[in-house]
């Protein structure tokens, strides 16, 4: 049996066509499916949040991509990921900005962070149109083939 990519993503993980009134909108946005799944806790995107605020736009990675994260803790009930796909620009105050495609990564231990996050990037990095593809997705089942290729 074939094991699950770290970077897959669960159809039900998905949101497209979003619009958000700001960066922080964005994140709680992007994270709800895992809070609705029973994932994480709200109070672990109150800490992505809170990290932002505190270190400023570091989940902006590159062109039009933020990954919001911030460190494994109890608040993190099983480690998932969702992804949401905005039409209306948001942003961070950062030199990727605009971002449309914020992606929520939350994990129980250290150890799968730093994986997952390794995955991540070197998905993104190995497609330079990774975010533009993502944008040109019209539906979620369109998105979940193109993430867990």
């Amino acid at each position: 049996m074939q094991s699950q990519s770290p970077v897959s993503v669960g159809i039900d993980n998905i949101r497209i066509g979003l619009k958000a009134n700001d960066w922080e909108d964005a994140i709680r946005q992007a994270s709800e499916p895992l809070v609705g799944s029973g994932a994480i806790r709200s109070r672990y995107v109150d800490s992505m949040v809170n990290s932002v605020k505190e270190l400023g736009p570091y989940i902006v990675l590159m062109p039009g991509f933020a990954l919001a994260h911030t460190a494994p803790s109890s608040e993190v009930l099983r480690t998932d990921i969702s992804i949401a796909v905005f039409d209306s620009p948001i942003f961070f105050n950062s030199e990727n900005d605009p971002v449309f495609v914020v992606m929520c990564l939350a994990c129980k231990d250290k150890a799968s962070h730093l994986e997952r996050l390794q995955h991540v990037a070197r998905k993104f990095l190995d497609d330079a149109h990774l975010v533009r593809r993502i944008r040109e997705c019209k539906t979620c089942d369109e998105l979940s083939t193109l993430l867990n290729e």
